[in-house]
């Protein structure tokens, strides 16, 4: 999947991304239009032209700029696990649950940008696609480590409990809702050790 083309940002810029991407997420990325990000950023909607070229280069500006955050977070919960893959599995998830308390009230930002980016064409796709891909490999890496045989269907299990979890958060359907699928993923992986 081809990445897309990033922009240098001026402290204008990326002014106008931090209101965009606040605005984006609380009210969503086809309601919220380049007027009322310029308004927000005290900028001109010529700076953001200036500067974005275009609306759809802001979002992906502010998914790409989520996407590396929430890598950078987790890597840390991934280091402190240290190497065995049960507790970097569960550290996935522990991530989730803080990085979701501050930065995900409404869920998942890749989610919510799916429901209203899912052409291919849009330039801000492949960022989207690209994150559950990455985490779906990383769940697949780490199960390959704890049951070799089964790590493909392992993989795909863990990321479904985490993104489950990720949804039943954002939608608020019941609380908790990440440290239940954690201790459903430590089930997962128990089951799984003592079959290999």
């Amino acid at each position: 999947m081809e990445k897309p083309r990033r922009i240098t940002l001026t402290p204008a810029a990326q002014r106008a991304l931090e209101a965009a991407g606040r605005l984006f997420y609380e009210r969503g990325i086809h309601a919220v239009g380049v007027d009322l990000i310029a308004a927000e950023a005290g900028v001109t909607k010529k700076t953001l032209y200036d500067r974005f070229g275009s609306k759809e280069q802001i979002v992906v500006e502010y998914l790409a700029g989520r996407d590396e955050r929430w890598r950078a977070f987790l890597d840390r919960y991934l280091e402190s696990a240290g190497p065995d893959p049960a507790a970097r599995v569960l550290a996935v998830f522990d991530a989730s649950r803080d990085w979701s308390s501050e930065h995900s009230r409404k869920g998942c930002a890749m989610v919510n940008a799916h429901a209203e980016i899912s052409d291919p064409a849009h330039p801000a796709h492949p960022i989207v696609v690209g994150q559950k891909e990455w985490m779906l490999a990383l769940f697949t890496g780490l199960a390959r480590e704890i049951a070799p045989q089964r790590a493909d269907g392992l993989g795909r299990t863990l990321l479904l409990l985490h993104e489950g979890a990720l949804v039943a958060h954002g939608f608020g359907t019941f609380p908790d809702a990440v440290d239940l699928a954690r201790d459903q993923a430590a089930e997962l992986l128990r089951n799984a050790r003592s079959r290999s």
